[in-house]
């Protein structure tokens, strides 16, 4: 199978029709040049990047950052394709799949923070008592969590969730929502929504990182990261080092500093004070530690369990190649 670019461009131009636009850069002189990195507006990447702007990280790495504002987290992946943008921010497994379709692609992780089965503070104190329960899920029924959480509960269980509670499918801020209206009795939620969740009252009852150590895949290995191709590797190699050096140095400000937080405040769109604070929490709890041997052995654990769940659509046909992570080695 290969990549129908025109179809691609296609859909690049949809997209920019609903909103992908390029951006300001992040410096004004760059010895490096140039590198175009996708990024949603009111994303956690977003975060990182208003940070690097605001200490002058990129000018001191020595690149130009040029954030490419996509509409949707399905835009990032056409844009990067399409040969629009050099980085964006997307799951491994979507990146492995591309590999095995042809597409010599690296990724680095930017987040371990991953979601959470989201419940009311005087709801369900286990799996088991979501029995006959609705619980809502953010996507579809081939989400990783989900197809993960389904794994755990017939360990854990003897029986699949899916068969004993009833699952609603859709996007994260609607399930979300149906939550806090009551109609749903849990939601399977990504990490930006369970931290405004908790904010708001609610807790969690599992957390992704909990059910894929449950499932004997430690250390959970982050599953978010930067993609970008090898190509641009070759080509750009001055210009990702210094991103990297500035992704780090941005990392370690936001790990640091409050006052730095505050300033992003507006953008993070916190509706209180218990929001914003719990989504500073899980932003920090996120950042990545190094990854090593151990992730990369973690993550084909994962990726075969996915195979081994039958989960065609998700990484049918696909093989595990560990090279896809040799971007992520020793540069953390």
């Amino acid at each position: 199978m290969t990549i129908d670019r025109r179809r691609m461009l296609e859909a690049m131009a949809g997209a920019a029709a609903l909103g992908v636009l390029p951006l300001p850069a992040l410096a004004a002189t760059s010895p490096a040049g140039t590198l175009k990195v996708a990024t949603l507006k009111f994303g956690s990447l977003a975060w990182l990047l208003d940070t690097i702007a605001a200490e002058k990280l990129a000018e001191k790495a020595g690149v130009r950052i040029e954030p490419f504002e996509v509409a949707t987290n399905q835009a990032g992946p056409i844009a990067l394709l399409a040969d629009e943008v050099d980085v964006m921010v997307s799951d491994w497994t979507w990146a492995m799949r591309q590999r095995s379709l042809g597409q010599a692609l690296r990724f680095r992780p930017f987040s371990s923070t991953l979601g959470a089965l989201m419940v009311p503070k005087d709801g369900a104190k286990t799996l088991a008592d979501l029995e006959g329960k609705r619980i809502g899920v953010a996507g579809s029924a081939i989400d990783k969590t989900w197809i993960l959480l389904r794994a755990y509960s017939r360990k854990e269980l003897g029986r699949d969730i899916a068969e004993i509670t009833q699952p609603v499918f859709a996007a994260a801020p609607l399930v979300a929502e149906e939550l806090r209206n009551g109609r749903i009795d849990a939601c399977l939620n990504f990490w930006t929504y369970a931290a405004r969740l908790e904010g708001a009252g609610f807790r969690p009852l599992l957390t992704a990182d909990e059910i894929m150590t449950k499932l004997g895949i430690e250390p959970a290995p982050p599953l978010v990261g930067f993609i970008w191709k090898e190509e641009t590797e070759r080509a750009k190699a001055a210009e990702l080092k210094a991103f990297f050096t500035a992704v780090e140095a941005g990392s370690g400000v936001l790990a640091t500093s409050d006052a730095a937080f505050e300033r992003l405040r507006p953008s993070m769109r916190a509706a209180s004070d218990a929001e914003f604070f719990a989504l500073k929490a899980y932003y920090r709890s996120g950042i990545p530690k190094p990854w090593g041997a151990a992730q990369t052995e973690a993550a084909e654990r994962l990726f075969n369990l996915l195979v081994e769940l039958g989960e065609k659509e998700l990484v049918g046909g696909t093989k595990f190649d560990a090279k896809l992570f040799d971007g992520a080695r020793d540069k953390q």
